[in-house]
């Protein structure tokens, strides 16, 4: 059998249908739905998003739904979309400190992260999260005043693990965070007023996302 290769410019309109049918045979109680950028398409993929939020919920009508989304350029129109389908939990990642952004996410900008999240919680996004790679060379006090610039944006979750390095063409592993230093920025977390922490070497967006609805 030969497989036809995937133009990756053609947008599935189908992939709401299909997510959601594999939620269903898989009796998820709680979806974590991720895509890559689409910044080539006039809606950033903001489209496809809602309507993949709406057959999930059509054919799973007991789910709760985080979405993890880009930041769509920042363009408000597209991020509605994502708040008119109203996920439980929205969730945005910084990725690193404010000095690392532009070695670390090449096309992302830190205080337009910061917006994109403070703009979900402005037009009434009940919880918004936010996650951070540690090891990539921040300094202690860049964390913390990431945390603080999540906080000043009103993000609720925040979670915090160790970069690894994918592959040899990705940036290498500066240094491997010890567990009590993961503890230090859960305790300093939990002080600003986020209302989960989650913050240890094997965290990720979506590491124990179901307890971030209590």
């Amino acid at each position: 059998m030969v497989l036809k290769p995937v133009d990756p410019e053609t947008v599935d309109w189908d992939e709401p249908e299909k997510v959601a049918r594999s939620i269903k045979i898989m009796n998820i109680k709680h979806a974590v739905i991720t895509s890559v950028d689409r910044d080539d398409l006039k809606d950033g993929g903001s489209i496809i998003w809602i309507e993949t939020v709406k057959a999930i919920r059509r054919m799973n009508p007991m789910i709760t739904i985080e979405t993890l989304v880009p930041d769509f350029q920042g363009i408000e129109r597209n991020i509605d979309r994502i708040v008119e389908a109203n996920p439980e939990v929205v969730s945005h990642n910084v990725e690193t400190v404010r000095r690392l952004t532009r070695e670390v996410r090449i096309q992302a900008k830190y205080d337009r992260s910061l917006e994109v999240l403070r703009y979900l919680k402005e037009k009434g996004i009940n919880r918004t999260k936010s996650g951070i790679m540690l090891g990539l060379g921040e300094q202690e006090e860049e964390v913390f005043q990431t945390m603080r610039d999540l906080r000043a944006v009103n993000v609720d979750i925040v979670t915090i693990g160790q970069y690894l390095q994918p592959s040899k063409k990705h940036l290498p592993v500066k240094e491997f965070i010890t567990p009590d230093q993961f503890a230090v920025y859960e305790k300093f977390g939990l002080e600003l007023g986020f209302r989960h922490v989650e913050s240890g070497p094997l965290v990720r967006s979506s590491y124990k996302a179901q307890k971030h609805l209590l």
